[in-house]
C-alpha cells in the first residue's frame, strides 16, 4: 500500500467516524506492520444509569432472599434436631416402662436379643465390606493376603464353615423335625374336625327342658340346684353386663343362687358392684355379694373361698362366668341336661363368641386363633378323648368332681387347666358343646393381649413341672398318660412356642450369615402357608388376613417363648397375674335381652322395684361403647430389636440372591416394627 493511498483511507475513516459521533462508544483496534494496518471496530452498548440501579437493587433483593432461605433452613434443622432429641427421650422413657423390674425373664431375653443384634450388625458390616471388595466371590488365602482385614475375613470363613455352621445345621434339622411333627398334629386335628362335621357327631343329652320360659306349674325337682359364680376384680367396665345376663338365665329362681365374687381393690368399684347386686335382689333374684378382705391366690383363691361357704353343699352343679361374659338365657337348659345319666361327667364346656371380633386388626387375628381352638382342638378332643383344658369360664362343673380332685389350688396362674388335669387323672370325663355360645370380649390393645398370652403360656409350664409325677403315678391308661404328656403339654404348650421363635427369629437370620447352614424354602414359605390356611378354615371370613396372621403369629412367638421359659424355670414373673383389660363392648343381643327383662318384669316373672325399670337399663345400654381414656402408644424394645435383626438379615440375603428368604425376612421385620411401635390393636391418638 503506497503512502498516498494510506492517507486517502485515513481521511475516509475520519469521515465515517464523524457520522457516528452520536454513538460515542466505538473502539478501534489497530494492528499492522510498518506498511499496513488493519482497523477493527468493536461496538459496546451504551451504559444506562437506570438499568444499573435496577441491577444493583436486584442483587440486594436476591441477597436478602437467600439470607431468608438460609434462616428457614437453619430453623428447620434446629426443629429436626429438637424433635429427634424429644423422640429419643420419649423412646427411652417408654422403653424403660415397658418391662417392670419384676418381669425378670423379659429382661433376660431382651439382653440376649440385644447381644444377638450387635453380632448381626457386626457381621452385616463385615459381609458388606467383603462383598464390595470382591472377597465375597474370591476369598483370599491367608498366605497371599497382605491386608489385615483380608486375613481376618479368611479366618472367619474357615471358622464359619468348620465350627459354626455344623451345629447350626443340626439345630435347624431338629427344629424342622419338631415343625413337621406339630404340623402333622394340626393336620390330624383338622381331619378329625372334618370327620365330626361329616358324620354330624355331637353330644346328645338324655333329657331336654322345654324351650318356653320357666313359669308357674313347673316341677322344681326336675331342675337340679345350680350355683352360679361371677369372679371379678376391678372390672367396672363389664360388671353390669355380666351380672344382668346371669340374672336373666331361664332357670327356676328357687333352684339357682348367684355369687358375685368381687376381689376389687378399688373402693368405688366395690360400691358400684354392690349396688348392682342390691338392684337385682330387689327384683327377686337370689344373688349374693362376696368380697374378700385378704385377696390371696388370685382367681383360684377367690373361687376356693366361695366354695367353702356352708350353703354350697346344697348345690349339685356350679356354673362359672368371668366378668365380661354374657351367657344366653337358655344356657343352663342346654348344658345341665348332659349330666343326667352320665355320673362320670365332670365338666360341660361351651364355646366363646366375641362381640368385638371386627373391632380392629388385632381382634380379627385373635378371632382366627380362638376359632380354631374351639372349633377344632376343643371339639376333637372332647369327642375322641373326653378331655381338654377347661377354659376357665362359660362352663358347668359337677361340684362332686371338684371336691374329688382337690378343689381349686393357688399354685399356678392357670387354675382352670390345673383342675381339669387333676379331674381327668381322677377318671372324670368332659363334654364340649360347640353349638352353645357365650358372648365375651377380646382384648383390643396389644399391651393387654401380650399380658394375657404371657400368663396363658407360662402357667402350663408351671403346671407341667408340678403334675408330671402325678401323671405318671395316676391310674389312667398309658394312652391317656402319653396323650397328656406328649400332646397336651410337650407338643402344644412347649414345642410350639420353642420352634416358632427359634426357627423363624433366630435360625433363619443366622443362616443368612452362615450360608453353609441351609434352611429350605418349603420350611420358610410353603408349610407355614398351608398351616395358616388350616388355621383359618374355622373363620372363613378372615381369609383376607391370612398373611398378616402368619406374620403376627411369628411375632407373638417371642412373648410365648419368654413365657414358656419363665414358667419352666420358675422365674418370678411367671407367678404374676394381670387382669386382662376389657372395654365393656355391648352387642345387639344385650339390648334385646334387656328388652326381654322389661317384658318379664311387666308379666310378674321378675319383680320390679318401684325405683327401677327395665327401660332405664335399656337406655343405659343404648350407648354401647363407653368412654375410654386416651392412652399413649408404648415401645416394645424386644420386638424392635428383633425387627432390626430380621431387616439386617434381609439385607444380607440380597448378597446371596435368596428371593423367598429375603421377602419373608423383610415383611417379618416390618411386622416386628409395627408391633414394636404399638401400631396394632386399639386405635389411640
Amino acid at each position: 500500500m503506497s503512502r498516498s493511498q494510506n492517507e486517502e483511507f485515513q481521511q475516509w475513516w475520519n469521515k465515517q467516524r464523524d457520522k457516528n459521533h452520536n454513538n460515542n462508544n466505538n473502539d478501534v483496534l489497530y494492528a499492522g506492520d510498518d506498511e499496513a494496518f488493519l482497523a477493527v471496530e468493536i461496538r459496546t452498548p451504551a451504559v444506562d444509569p437506570d438499568k444499573d440501579r435496577i441491577r444493583t437493587r436486584t442483587i440486594r433483593q436476591l441477597s436478602r432472599l437467600y439470607l431468608l432461605k438460609f434462616r428457614q433452613l437453619a430453623s428447620s434443622f434446629a426443629w429436626i434436631a429438637s424433635s429427634f432429641v424429644y423422640l429419643i427421650r420419649t423412646a427411652n422413657r417408654r422403653i424403660a416402662n415397658d418391662n417392670p423390674p419384676s418381669v425378670s425373664s423379659s429382661a433376660r431375653l431382651y439382653r440376649i436379643i440385644k447381644g444377638f443384634l450387635f453380632v448381626v450388625v457386626l457381621l452385616l458390616c463385615f459381609e458388606l465390606a467383603a462383598y464390595f471388595k470382591g472377597w465375597h466371590f474370591t476369598p483370599p488365602s491367608v498366605a497371599s493376603a497382605e491386608v489385615a482385614v483380608e486375613v481376618v475375613y479368611a479366618w472367619w470363613l474357615e471358622i464359619r464353615a468348620s465350627y459354626l455352621a455344623p451345629p447350626l445345621q443340626s439345630l435347624t434339622n431338629v427344629c424342622i423335625v419338631l415343625f413337621l411333627i406339630q404340623s402333622v398334629d394340626r393336620l390330624v386335628l383338622v381331619l378329625g374336625c372334618f370327620w365330626i362335621k361329616l358324620r354330624r357327631i355331637k353330644p346328645v343329652a338324655s333329657t331336654e327342658y322345654p324351650v318356653k320360659p320357666v313359669g308357674e306349674g313347673v316341677r322344681l325337682e326336675d331342675y337340679p340346684m345350680v350355683l352360679v359364680q361371677i369372679p371379678m376384680c376391678n372390672e367396672k367396665e363389664v360388671y353390669q353386663q355380666s351380672i344382668g345376663a346371669v340374672c336373666m338365665l331361664d332357670w327356676p329362681k328357687e333352684r339357682m343362687l348367684i355369687q358375685v365374687l368381687d376381689d376389687s381393690s378399688e373402693l368405688d368399684v366395690q360400691v358400684l358392684i354392690k349396688a348392682e347386686v342390691q338392684k337385682w335382689q330387689q327384683r327377686g333374684i337370689r344373688i349374693l355379694y362376696r368380697h374378700r378382705l385378704i385377696r390371696t391366690g388370685y382367681k383360684a383363691g377367690n373361687l376356693k373361698a366361695a366354695m367353702n361357704c356352708e350353703y354350697v353343699k346344697d348345690y349339685e352343679f356350679v356354673a362359672i362366668f368371668d366378668a365380661d361374659f354374657q351367657p344366653p338365657a337358655d344356657f343352663l337348659k342346654k348344658t345341665v341336661p348332659h349330666f343326667k345319666g352320665n355320673d362320670d361327667l365332670a365338666l360341660v364346656q361351651t364355646r366363646w363368641a366375641f362381640v368385638n371380633k371386627d373391632e380392629n386388626l388385632l381382634t380379627r387375628l385373635q378371632n382366627i386363633n380362638l376359632s380354631f381352638h374351639f372349633e377344632v382342638e376343643q371339639q376333637v378332643n372332647g369327642v375322641f378323648i373326653n378331655f381338654f383344658g377347661f377354659n376357665g369360664t362359660a362352663g358347668v362343673w359337677r361340684i362332686k368332681a371338684l371336691e374329688d380332685c382337690g378343689g381349686w389350688l393357688e399354685r399356678t396362674t392357670v387354675e382352670d387347666m390345673d383342675i381339669a388335669v387333676r379331674a381327668h387323672l381322677c377318671g372324670w370325663k368332659f363334654i364340649y358343646l360347640n353349638d352353645v355360645k357365650c358372648l365375651c370380649e377380646l382384648p383390643e390393645s396389644y399391651e393387654a393381649y401380650k399380658k394375657q398370652q404371657y400368663r396363658w403360656h407360662s402357667g402350663p409350664m408351671q403346671l407341667f413341672r408340678l403334675c408330671f409325677m402325678d401323671i405318671l403315678r395316676s391310674k389312667v391308661s398309658v394312652a391317656k398318660k402319653a396323650n397328656m404328656i406328649f400332646l397336651f403339654f410337650l407338643l402344644r404348650k412347649l414345642i410350639l412356642p420353642f420352634y416358632s421363635f427359634t426357627l423363624f427369629c433366630v435360625i433363619l437370620p443366622l443362616t443368612m450369615f452362615f450360608p453353609e447352614a441351609n434352611l429350605p424354602s418349603w420350611v420358610v414359605c410353603y408349610i407355614p402357608g398351608i398351616m395358616s390356611i388350616l388355621n383359618i378354615i374355622p373363620a372363613p371370613r378372615s381369609f383376607p388376613f391370612i398373611v398378616p396372621y402368619l406374620l403376627f403369629e411369628n411375632t407373638m412367638s417371642v412373648t410365648k417363648f419368654g413365657a414358656m421359659i419363665s414358667g419352666l424355670f420358675k422365674f418370678g414373673s411367671s407367678y404374676e397375674w394381670v387382669v386382662t383389660k376389657k372395654l365393656g363392648r355391648s352387642s345387639e343381643a344385650d339390648l334385646v335381652a334387656y328388652a326381654e327383662t322389661d317384658s318379664l318384669a311387666e308379666s310378674g316373672t321378675i319383680q320390679r322395684s318401684s325405683s327401677d325399670s327395665g327401660l332405664t337399663e335399656l337406655s343405659k345400654l343404648g350407648s354401647a361403647k363407653k368412654a375410654v381414656k386416651t392412652r399413649r402408644n408404648r415401645l416394645y424394645r424386644t420386638e424392635i430389636a428383633l425387627a432390626f435383626i430380621l431387616l439386617a438379615a434381609s439385607v444380607r440375603s440380597l448378597l446371596s440372591a435368596q428371593g423367598i428368604h429375603f421377602y419373608f425376612l423383610l415383611f417379618q421385620g416390618i411386622t416386628f416394627v409395627i408391633v414394636g411401635l404399638d401400631l396394632i390393636g386399639e386405635q389411640v391418638s
